[in-house]
């Protein structure tokens, strides 16, 4: 059974810090690419980072490019978003996602963990 739990969530000044984990079980890490997506009151959930399999490589939202660095470690089995010179408009619930391949037909998420950017 597929399940990610993230964390790290919480309230912040602009311009501070925050690093997002997500702890994955209940399938071979290694063999998926991941992602973080997140969702602002009233707007869409929208793609944040994501991750190949290997960490080998990466793309981000033109939005977070140059402040959020999207992470893995296998041997763990955790994806982490470590995001640097937060604005208000960050705020929003961030969710960690496996993607659906060919040979499973659905996306999974966890529950979510809310990051509030405010003074």
């Amino acid at each position: 059974q597929v399940h990610l739990v993230e964390s790290g969530g919480g309230l912040v000044q602009p311009g501070g810090s925050l690093r997002l984990s997500c702890a994955a079980s209940g399938f071979t890490f290694s063999d998926y690419g991941m992602s973080w997506h997140r969702q602002a009151p009233g707007k869409e959930r929208e793609l944040v980072a994501a991750i190949t399999s290997s960490g080998s490589r990466t793309n981000y939202a033109d939005s977070v490019k140059g402040r959020f660095t999207i992470s893995r470690d296998n041997a763990k089995n955790t994806v982490s978003l470590q995001m640097n010179s937060l604005k208000p408009e960050d705020t929003a619930v961030y969710y960690c996602k496996r993607p659906r391949t060919m040979s499973v037909n659905r996306d999974y998420w966890g529950q979510g963990t809310q990051v509030t950017v405010s003074s």
